[in-house]
């Protein structure tokens, strides 16, 4: 895991770096929004969805310049969803990443206004010119950036969640909640280097199958983390979900079974990658690293 490790790391780098300089700097009344934005986005994080971008266009072999774009927007994204997430009227967390949610370091409307100025700024991003030269590829972007993060994915997913709190959902309607909340930004992030290139067909779909492989597999990790791990190492509350009531793949598949349907998503996943050979190993890295993860 050595070279996936590295490849994480000069990854992150440069998706900080861009995210750094995408969200702007201010003196003036607008400080707080803007603190805010650079405070919930660069508080770190394992950015996989921009990693997954880039190394979804890699395969493409696209220009960086055109993929970072994406990269970084999709991390505004989750983080957006972050913010909201954390705020007393959802999830209602004091902690994110080892450090106050973005509503205790702030306030309440600042973290609305902040998570809604992340989501804006997503889309300028994807929309501008520099971030590819081809019209169609950046309305097709835009378009599935929409449709990942909206009613029909996360956003949808989110509200699956919360009403989950007042009624059981079987497996299949846990499958489909996460398919939306956690899975959506997944799919768009592995899309993205296919659009980017302008391919589709098998190449395309392969990637997409990947990525609904991956991001289950993420999901069940997490259900698995929340009852194993610490708060010391998620950087976050942990139960929650069972406090909640809320159904989990562990409570639904039990802690065994949930490890080894975990462990055959991320086989499947490594599968459906072997149209590209070599050019996806840190896609196949990645994936692994999923169910080996600790926070």
């Amino acid at each position: 895991m050595s070279r996936l490790k590295e490849a994480l790391r000069v990854s992150t780098e440069k998706v900080n770096a861009a995210l750094d300089g995408y969200i702007p700097h201010s003196t003036d009344t607008d400080r707080r929004l803007f603190d805010a934005m650079r405070y919930s986005t660069l508080a770190g994080g394992k950015r996989l969805r921009p990693f997954l971008v880039l190394n979804s266009a890699a395969l493409f072999d696209v220009p960086l310049d055109w993929s970072m774009s994406s990269a970084a927007a999709i991390e505004m994204v989750h983080t957006y969803s972050l913010v909201h997430d954390d705020l007393p009227a959802m999830d209602d967390d004091d902690l994110r990443r080892g450090q106050p949610t973005c509503h205790k370091k702030f306030d309440e409307a600042t973290a609305i206004l902040a998570g809604d100025s992340l989501l804006t700024l997503a889309f300028e991003l994807i929309a501008a010119p520099d971030g590819h030269p081809e019209p169609a590829v950046r309305a097709e972007m835009t378009h599935r950036l929409a449709t990942a993060a909206g009613g029909r994915g996360m956003a949808g997913g989110q509200m699956m969640d919360l009403a989950a709190e007042d009624s059981a959902l079987d497996l299949d309607a846990v499958i489909r909640l996460q398919r939306g909340k956690t899975g959506a930004l997944f799919r768009f992030s592995c899309e993205a280097g296919a659009i980017l290139a302008q391919r589709g067909g098998a190449e395309r779909d392969a990637l997409t199958r990947y990525a609904d492989h991956v991001g289950l597999a993420f999901q069940i990790t997490d259900d698995l983390l929340d009852l194993e791990g610490t708060e010391a190492d998620l950087g976050k509350a942990v139960g929650k979900d069972a406090a909640a009531g809320k159904a989990t793949f562990v409570d639904l598949l039990g802690l065994e079974e949930a490890r080894r349907r975990a462990g055959q998503l991320v086989d499947d996943a490594i599968a459906v990658l072997q149209p590209f050979g070599d050019k996806a190993d840190l896609l196949r890295d990645v994936a692994r690293y999923i169910v080996a993860r600790k926070n």
